[in-house]
């Protein structure tokens, strides 16, 4: 695979930056997951808009236009000629002096990678998913806005950290209200009272952009969708429960804490939106 690294492409062996750039020292930076379905890279200005809603919300100014950037991808994926895959889009505050003082950092860094992803088995979204509590609270929304979709992840990764020692493959967090949140990876949804509903992102939940393709599928369908604040007892009690993402699309959870979600199995609602959202990507 080709990297596309500040305007050049480099083999997967040989791409690299420098020790100094600050989004390996500190991650200061954002970056964006996007998919290609059949050729399609999936919902680019989205992911776009929020990139450089991101780096705005940092002071880090991208150094190419909207334009420029759309046709780095382009090109990318040209170059690498993958029809199925995963963009990892980022870009670093760049090369600067040791310590966090941005100023020190002239000229960001642009980078495009783009490989395979699979994210899960498929007998997950055919059969559903386990998932645990983390103990690991997210972080709070005065202390970080998680409309920023930075690169200091490592909140995300102590929950991870977490599933992975209880056998499982992702983590429920909490807020220090205690309200549901979102995954470790990924936005949550759950099926109650005739309700599609899914937390707020004033509570600390991302703005998704699968999550936005699910509410809309969700309210041509003739869902009712809601965005409302909900505790744990919500989603044990729930008739159904799934997760969405760039890279999990839409899984099926089916027990949280040991506590067996709805009669154990996908729901149909869950398996009506996989099955709008596969053919809306023509990943079906």
């Amino acid at each position: 695979m080709q990297v596309y690294i500040n305007g050049k492409f480099f083999p997967t062996s040989k791409a690299g930056i420098s020790v100094y750039d600050h989004g390996f020292l500190y991650g200061d930076g954002v970056f964006e997951g996007i998919r290609i379905y059949n050729n399609n890279i999936f919902m680019l200005d989205e992911h776009i808009n929020r990139l450089y809603d991101s780096a705005k919300a940092i002071r880090l100014k991208i150094p190419l236009a909207k334009t420029e950037i759309k046709a780095a991808v382009k090109q990318t994926h040209k170059i690498n000629g993958l029809k199925d895959g995963y963009i990892r889009l980022i870009v670093t505050r760049g090369i600067g002096d040791l310590g966090i003082d941005t100023r020190t950092c002239p000229k960001p860094s642009v980078i495009v990678i783009i490989n395979k992803i699979v994210l899960y088995p498929e007998k997950f979204y055919k059969n559903g998913m386990e998932i645990i509590t983390a103990s690991t609270q997210r972080t709070p929304v005065s202390a970080l806005n998680p409309q920023i979709k930075s690169m200091n992840y490592l909140n995300n990764i102590l929950a991870k950290i977490e599933a992975e020692n209880a056998g499982v493959n992702e983590a429920l967090m909490l807020n220090t209200s205690g309200n549901v949140v979102e995954c470790s990876g990924d936005n949550i949804f759950i099926y109650r009272n005739d309700t599609l509903i899914t937390p707020p992102t004033f509570i600390g939940a991302l703005d998704g952009v699968t999550r936005a393709i699910v509410k809309k599928i969700a309210k041509q369908e003739g869902l009712k969708v809601e965005e409302l604040i909900f505790s744990r007892h919500e989603v044990y009690t729930s008739d159904e429960c799934f997760l969405t993402g760039t890279a999990a699309e839409i899984i099926p959870i089916i027990k949280l804490d040991g506590r067996e979600i709805g009669n154990g199995k996908p729901g149909k609602i869950t398996k009506l939106l996989i099955n709008k959202f596969r053919k809306l990507t023509g990943s079906q």
